[in-house]
């Protein structure tokens, strides 16, 4: 996977550029449609057999790459695809923070095929790898994170989105000590950020879309974390899908090797605006600059790449 790389992230920044002009534009559809459109041509002149299992978009009848589609030449290796042209597309339309561009992949059968659907997720990263379940109390997964980072309760920070769904969650953890940084969009980067040391979040937990945990879990996967999830279909329909796509009881829990079952995988992301790890489009007199992130789960290294495009080139 590691050949794939450099094309997977000029295809993110490229992305991330054709979100720019919709930054604090108020118009998420075509926001969406300049992304997707961007990420569709790009990704079809990579030579690979590539195929979306897992993307954005039937949750909002949002513009979108669709799950089973293919994209690539179709020539060389088989790949699996998890996409999201944005991950925050609230945020770029009204410019806030926490907007993206993210791609993941790995070979053909690696990556979970599921749908766009709503899911629950806990992630660390590798110091407590091993230690949290998603079906335990939020109290033993805070006790067993301080334990295996060898830090108190009240010194362990919990990121999660700040949703009515939360607050219950935030209310908890407040109140047995702990910190809560509490994030607004878009949930693969907070959720990466428990890879990263020097930003000293130990826990990601809440609910929030599929294809972002998907996207989250390859990240984490290259960084040496875990991530545990569990799909919630809402509807008869949704459950229904679950079980045509293989996953015969979509309430069990997830464990990382079901997200993601290799080591041989890839991410890659682009900021579109600021976020805890990457720095927003900046538009210069004739070019753009991006920041990106990319991983390869092989040699477990973040890279971060700042790259400047010049307009017309």
């Amino acid at each position: 996977m590691r050949s794939f790389l450099p094309d997977l992230l000029n295809v993110s920044e490229l992305t991330a550029i054709a979100s720019f002009s919709w930054i604090g534009s108020g118009d998420k559809y075509e926001a969406d449609r300049a992304a997707t459109n961007s990420m569709r041509t790009l990704l079809n002149q990579i030579p690979m057999d590539g195929r979306v299992v897992i993307g954005e978009g039937e949750m909002d009848q949002a513009p979108m790459l669709y799950i089973g589609e293919k994209v690539g030449t179709g020539e060389g290796p088989k790949i699996d695809l998890a996409v999201d042209p944005i991950d925050g597309t609230t945020s770029t339309v009204h410019g806030q923070n926490d907007a993206i561009t993210a791609i993941a992949a790995a070979a053909s059968g690696s990556l979970l095929n599921a749908p766009d659907m709503y899911m629950e997720k806990i992630a660390t990263g590798r110091q407590a790898a091993g230690r949290i379940d998603i079906n335990a109390p939020l109290e033993e997964n805070l006790y067993a994170v301080a334990e295996a980072k060898g830090k108190k309760i009240n010194e362990i920070t919990v990121i999660i989105q700040g949703r009515e769904r939360h607050q219950e969650a935030i209310h908890t953890i407040r109140k047995l000590g702990g910190k809560v940084y509490v994030f607004k969009e878009g949930d693969v980067i907070p959720a990466i950020s428990t890879c990263i040391d020097s930003l000293n979040i130990d826990l990601f937990l809440g609910i929030g879309g599929a294809p972002e945990g998907v996207l989250a879990a390859v990240g984490i996967k290259c960084l040496g974390g875990e991530m545990q999830a569990r799909l919630l279909p809402r509807t008869e329909e949704e459950f229904t899908r679950c079980q045509r796509m293989g996953l015969p009881d979509p309430h069990q829990p997830l464990t990382h090797d079901q997200l993601i079952n290799t080591d041989d995988c890839i991410f890659v992301a682009t900021g579109i605006t600021n976020n805890i790890l990457l720095k927003g489009i900046r538009l210069g007199q004739k070019s753009y600059t991006t920041h990106s992130l990319a991983i390869n789960g092989r040699d477990r290294k973040l890279r971060y790449v700042k790259s400047v495009h010049v307009m017309g080139v």
